[in-house]
């Protein structure tokens, strides 16, 4: 009996404890990842998680523990990541995951903020010289299995009066070898992964991304319902890091921003209030993610933009200032 009595209250007390907390005492954050899609979160040379996506990681590690390296990336295929977080298995799913009302209301899960505007498209053969999709009526076409795309692709299809035959892999590396293999038509799914899968075909420029964008593909980190305090400090780190960029606070002059009259920037960086330790954290914890991996702008830069293989352009990602659709809540 009194074995019993204590397995109840250790399971009691963990239950208790809060996602920051676990971490805490973990020592260590733990981070769904994708099989691994360019520019967003993929292995380097060296075995180190980088991208976008990972990023979000980052600087979330940055936020709790002062070090960006504190965290472990776990790689899950796109039917496994909602089962992973449901399950406690990630503190955070940070992969490429939209946000849509079955998932955020059917799942037990959250979303937090968008950090990227997506939309499907399809990569073909440039061969084909396909002018646009009425010429896919009747193609075969290659999509991974649990995933949005599935969804959409049967839609627009269904809505055109158009017919197809889909060919569904489990996982993302199986879907691209069957495509260039030219066991489908075509390849669909979100144009940031098309562009990024693109490159690891034999011969990229043999195959072009169509013009056309067949759905709104809002993309951004995920929790678990039922911690609003982790839910805020998820979607707080989103938020921050595009005010960062809003208000000229990189990298390189954070230190200095740090001593900035401007009120809004003495907020963000905790110079001025106690914003920090109304999530649980200290009151630098933005000074500490910008130092770790740059503001918005940067991170985008450096993984997905000018800077990196992919090139890809801001588009709807630009802040609103610039005509985009980002447009962050202040820090008051």
């Amino acid at each position: 009996m009194g074995g019993i009595g204590l397995g109840l209250a250790l399971t009691s007390t963990a239950s208790s404890q809060t996602t920051l907390e676990r971490i805490k005492q973990r020592g260590q954050l733990i981070c769904g990842a994708s099989h691994g899609v360019a520019g967003f979160s993929l292995p380097d040379a060296k075995g180190e998680w980088r991208g976008f996506d990972t990023d979000i990681c980052r600087a979330l590690s940055a936020a709790i523990f002062n070090d960006q390296e504190k965290s472990k990336y776990i790689s899950l295929a796109s039917k496994d990541r909602l089962t992973a977080l449901q399950s406690g298995e990630i503190d955070v799913l940070s992969r490429t995951t939209t946000w849509t009302l079955g998932r955020d209301t059917g799942f037990g899960l959250n979303f937090t903020a968008i950090n990227y505007f997506d939309g499907q498209g399809f990569l073909v053969r440039k061969s084909l010289n396909l002018k646009d999709l009425k010429a896919l009526n009747g193609a075969s076409i290659c999509v991974a299995q649990g995933t949005t795309t599935e969804l959409n692709l049967a839609d627009y299809f269904r809505t055109h009066g158009m017919k197809y035959e889909v060919i569904a892999f489990a996982g993302l590396d199986e879907t691209i070898q069957a495509y260039e293999a030219g066991r489908c038509d075509a390849y669909t799914t979100d144009l940031s992964q098309l562009a990024a899968n693109r490159l690891k075909l034999k011969v990229p420029e043999d195959h072009v991304l169509m013009s056309e964008v067949i759905s709104k593909e809002p993309l951004g980190p995920w929790v678990r319902q039922g911690d609003d305090a982790w839910f805020d400090i998820v979607r707080w780190t989103v938020y921050a890091l595009l005010n960062a960029e809003e208000y000229g606070v990189t990298q390189a002059n954070v230190d200095e921003m740090v001593k900035s009259t401007n009120p809004e920037i003495r907020r963000l960086l905790g110079s001025e209030g106690k914003f920090g330790e109304s999530l649980g954290l200290t009151n630098d914890w933005v000074v500490r993610m910008v130092k770790a991996v740059g503001n918005y702008g940067e991170s985008f830069d450096r993984h997905l933009g000018a800077k990196s293989q992919l090139n890809l352009p801001r588009g709807p990602n630009r802040l609103w200032t610039q005509g985009g659709l980002h447009y962050a809540p202040p820090v008051r």
